[in-house]
């Protein structure tokens, strides 16, 4: 049998178990045809590139099918009248790897592996460092320029 990928993008105002539930009755379907799943990855509740149907942030779930054709062909025909379900995509892939996470994954925990706290050394202030400018001013008119010993003995000579 062919073996499949699907990934799904549900509403992110529905639960994880909800998420689990729409795979669950994708797995049904897949089983009643004769086929199985062979991965099953949620990967959390993340970012759209754009707003769709008034969301922007969705859950996704990656699904690795080895099914008939007419078994996927019915997965996407639920997928597309289920509301629940932003957007999916099935793509045919020559082998599913059950046991190393998707590049998703692997991603995410190369993420977490980094100290977030450490933003790098700080900049030399110059002039484009903060934006705020200190209160002395550095152009020639402003300086203080140096009185005259008359000026400051009060005028007596």
């Amino acid at each position: 049998m062919p073996l499949y990928e699907t990934v799904l993008i549900a509403r992110n105002d529905l639960t994880q178990a909800q998420v689990e539930t729409i795979t669950d009755q994708i797995a049904s379907v897949v089983t009643e045809a004769g086929g199985e799943i062979k991965k099953r990855e949620y990967w959390g509740l993340r970012g759209l590139a754009y707003r769709i149907k008034k969301n922007r942030k969705g859950h996704y779930m990656l699904l690795g099918l080895d099914c008939p054709p007419a078994a996927e062909q019915e997965v996407a025909r639920q997928l597309g009248l289920n509301e629940d379900v932003l957007r999916h995509m099935t793509i045919r892939v020559e082998a599913i790897d059950a046991e190393a996470p998707s590049a998703i994954l692997a991603k995410r925990g190369d993420d977490r592996e980094r100290d977030r706290s450490f933003r790098g050394p700080r900049p030399p202030a110059g002039r484009f460092s903060s934006g705020r400018r200190e209160r002395s001013d550095d152009r020639e008119e402003y300086r203080a320029r140096p009185r005259d010993e008359a000026e400051t003995t009060g005028g007596e000579e």
